[in-house]
């Protein structure tokens, strides 16, 4: 059957490798794609007046039209609410109860 001779012995592993290369997948072609591909470096933006700024809170309702947005998990009101707006928001923890702590006797 085989001969015991190198050449055969090539013949026979240069079979079995053109056998397995031939049994190999195509390669997968992988893609690369960079964590900082959309960096965008930090751009100091100038802020408003103090004053503007509680002017512009003042006139959205104040503190309470922002919780309310916040308790109901909208997005910010496109128009501006009216001043009794914030008066007709239900309170924000209702139902809440805390207990008093004991009263320390006087001496």
């Amino acid at each position: 059957m085989f001969h015991s001779s190198p050449a055969g012995w090539l013949a026979l592993l240069s079979a079995v490798a053109a056998l397995s290369a031939a049994a190999q997948p195509a390669p997968t072609v992988l893609n690369y794609k960079s964590a900082l591909e959309g960096y965008r470096p930090f751009a100091d933006e100038k802020p408003i007046p103090w004053k503007e700024a509680n002017e512009t809170v003042y006139r959205r309702g104040g503190w309470q039209a922002y919780a309310k947005e916040a308790a109901e998990g909208a997005p910010p009101a496109a128009a501006e609410p009216s001043k009794g707006a914030a008066a007709d928001a239900p309170a924000a923890h209702q139902g809440h109860a805390v207990p008093m702590p004991p009263k320390k006797e006087q001496p």
